[in-house]
């Protein structure tokens, strides 16, 4: 059993927490994991990808182009940088939740729908999910991630308990029980 898991988003929304979650998971659970990171100015609402690669033994963090099991997008359309790492059984993990781009904001460029919509059918499958609406549920806008977390859970064959113990110890103590609430909710969608 190998994956390969790509996960992307804007800074902020905290997709190297998720990444490093999915990597203390995949070695709780008795695998190799390795991970790489590129922070696209993230702190400013920049790109950030993390490569997730889980087997037992990972010589490589980088995922190659062509290679990769699982996206996860953090933004609606940020897949769309990422398409060279889809092959045709690749599935697709996207947050619907919108973070409108300075050029969209100033009326100057269009939100890209019809091109979405378009590179979707590339995938194996796609799981839409409303992590925004979710963290609203669970108490916290904050804990968005963790929906989008839950939601990719549901597709690896690591113990839920694993999941929620490695989450605990790594999200701010205040927010456990909001994290773990949108982690179980993304999990049952």
């Amino acid at each position: 059993m190998s994956f390969n898991i790509l996960m992307f988003g804007v800074g902020g929304q905290g997709t190297v927490l998720s990444s490093d979650i999915v990597c203390e998971v995949a070695i709780e659970s008795g695998y190799d994991a390795k991970k790489s990171e590129i922070h696209g100015m993230a702190q400013r609402g920049g790109s950030v990808v993390s490569h997730v690669r889980i087997a037992k033994k990972v010589y490589s963090p980088v995922i190659s182009f062509g290679e990769a099991d699982i996206m996860v997008s953090f933004e609606y359309m940020e897949f769309l940088r990422y398409m060279e790492y889809v092959n045709s059984e690749t599935l697709l993990i996207l947050n619907t939740n919108k973070i409108f781009p300075p050029g969209v904001l100033s009326g100057k460029e269009e939100y890209p729908e019809k091109v979405i919509k378009q590179k979707l059918k590339l995938f194996k499958g796609v799981s839409q999910i409303d992590a925004l609406k979710i963290a609203q549920e669970s108490g916290n806008v904050k804990v968005a991630g963790m929906a989008v977390v839950g939601a990719l859970a549901k597709t690896l064959p690591f113990e839920k308990k694993v999941w929620k113990n490695i989450i605990e110890s790594k999200v701010p103590p205040k927010t456990v029980e909001s994290n773990i609430k949108a982690f179980e909710l993304g999990f049952t969608l």
